[in-house]
């Protein structure tokens, strides 16, 4: 797990496809789908996150589930989406948008905002204290997360990574 790395390995970097901003447009590339949320002027950002995201694996065929282990996979994509727009909402100003990518082995999850921060586990972890755990969460649950920065652009993008069911 790794916050140094702008991007996974062998991996382009964040998505490159150009999608349209109206509230979840998806697309298709190379077997690769993706959807992109925009979260301008939006209100309740959180939820509004979990269910496009619910939307997302019914249509990527996540869900339903029929399995305990794919219900669990599903599952951990919805926790990794309210801990990365609740830090963007905590830390950052807000989330600018989330963008979802999604292919046989692998789901992406990216949210940009206009934060100068670096999120990071809290180390030492206490598991009794409330707070502070949702980057702990992530690293827990993902296989590979990082932020990326554009130059002379204000914000970020962090991305996290999660293995697709088996």
């Amino acid at each position: 797990m790794s916050t140094t790395r702008p991007y996974s390995p062998g991996d382009r970097g964040p998505e490159q496809e150009p999608e349209a901003e109206a509230g979840g447009a998806s697309g298709v590339s190379a077997g690769r789908q993706v959807r992109r949320l925009s979260f301008d002027g939006a209100s309740g950002v959180v939820p509004l996150a979990r269910d496009f995201a619910r939307q997302a694996l019914y249509a990527w065929g996540w869900l339903p589930a029929a399995t305990a282990d794919r219900r669990a996979a599903a599952e951990d994509v919805l926790l990794v989406v309210s801990e990365l727009v609740t830090n963007a909402c905590l830390h950052a100003e807000g989330p600018e948008a989330m963008v979802l990518g999604c292919d046989n082995k692998v789901i992406r999850v990216e949210v940009s905002d206009r934060g100068t921060g670096q999120p990071a586990p809290r180390t030492p972890h206490r598991a009794g204290r409330p707070g502070g755990h949702g980057m702990f969460i992530v690293q827990r649950l993902c296989l590979d997360w990082g932020v990326v920065r554009t130059p002379g652009l204000a914000g970020k993008t962090v991305w996290a990574e999660l293995g697709a069911p088996a």
